[in-house]
């Protein structure tokens, strides 16, 4: 089947598509993972009215909880309201929120994952494409729209736990009891994204983003032998896509080595790891993502800002850093430290 072709969107002087291409930019961008959620009053008024797959699931309310916050905050980016298992509900996967997802059979054998459907989009999730279709129509020139996916290891683990858990102590052990199972359904899962992600793009998506959550349960070696190879059976599946392309590894930061080999635009860091220092190990070819531990926005005013303060030195002035937190933004956080957060990056890093 043709893969569909990305629809170019241009945007006027993005600071974060600059950002993400290592270019020079005005003012270091700025935007926060789950910036779209339960933090934000008008988020929860259309929460109360219906339930979290609905959400996903309805176009205009999907684009509706994905503008919220460009309403209310100056943010350079913006990230389309949906789910990382969103799409394994099209290759077939029975599941429900609770309010994490679990899934009703649990993925445990070659029948099972040869069962899975390949993913067609625009059949299987129509309502991403069409969210994604109109915020573009809504948003602002220079503002790019990221769509994302789950990693391939990160939707291993809750296909073969089945639910959420600290350790994935099923998937993990699973990896070593039944490697040619789980290499198979670790490259049904790349294949998948890749359709997935291509169609973003055709339908106006400028960047694209690969959330890998749960990468940091594993060593070195296990990252290297099973986090990425499908990553990278992803990266080049999305060959000729002019968009730039994010990895966003949680706890990432002992597998930086096994990381910088992979051929995507921006890395994104949690707080548990110096910029400056990741930026030695990746190299100079990448830009990096992050990385205000997310707990920094209940502090004073005065204490936040010299923290913000602290990851912009620590990323210095080098072209080629997105400011974000390091991981995604707490549901009780203040909105109001939300815009001081925001303000302030562009103020101390205003070059105009």
């Amino acid at each position: 089947m043709a893969q569909p072709q990305a629809k170019v969107v241009e945007t006027v002087s993005s600071p974060f598509i600059s950002a993400c291409r290592k270019q020079p930019v005005p003012h270091t961008p700025v935007w926060i993972m789950r910036q779209a959620g339960r933090y934000l009053p008008e988020y929860r008024k259309v929460r109360e009215k219906v339930d979290f797959v609905t959400l996903t699931r309805t176009p205009e309310l999907a684009a509706e909880v994905t503008l919220q916050p460009l309403r209310r905050y100056d943010f350079d980016a913006s990230i389309i309201f949906s789910d990382i298992m969103t799409p394994l509900q099209g290759m077939g996967v029975e599941l429900e929120f609770k309010p994490g997802p679990v899934v009703e059979e649990a993925i445990r054998s070659l029948k099972q994952v040869e069962a899975l459907r390949p993913l067609v989009p625009e059949q299987d999730v129509p309502f991403v494409m069409e969210s994604i279709r109109i915020v573009r129509s809504e948003l602002p020139d220079n503002v790019p729209l990221i769509g994302f996916a789950g990693s391939p290891f990160t939707l291993f683990c809750y296909l073969v736990a089945g639910k959420p858990s600290k350790e994935f102590a099923e998937p993990r052990s699973f990896l070593h009891a039944e490697p040619a199972t789980s290499a198979l359904l670790l490259d049904r899962l790349a294949d998948a994204m890749i359709v997935y992600l291509r169609a973003q793009a055709a339908a106006g998506a400028q960047a694209l983003m690969l959330f890998e959550s749960w990468g940091g349960l594993l060593g070195p070696q296990d990252y290297a032998n099973y986090a990425m190879p499908p990553v990278r059976r992803i990266v080049e599946g999305l060959a000729g896509l002019d968009v730039p392309l994010i990895y966003f590894a949680n706890q990432g930061g002992a597998n930086l080595h096994v990381i910088s080999g992979l051929d995507v635009d921006v890395v994104g860091l949690d707080w548990r790891v110096s910029i400056a220092e990741a930026r030695g190990i990746l190299g100079e070819g990448k830009a990096v993502q992050g990385n205000l531990d997310p707990a920094l926005l209940f502090a004073p005013k005065d204490t936040l800002y010299q923290r913000i303060n602290d990851v912009l030195v620590d990323a210095g002035t080098v072209p080629g850093h997105i400011f974000n937190l390091g991981h995604g933004i707490w549901p009780e956080t203040p909105p109001d430290a939300v815009a001081r957060l925001v303000d302030y990056v562009h103020e101390r890093t205003s070059r105009c």
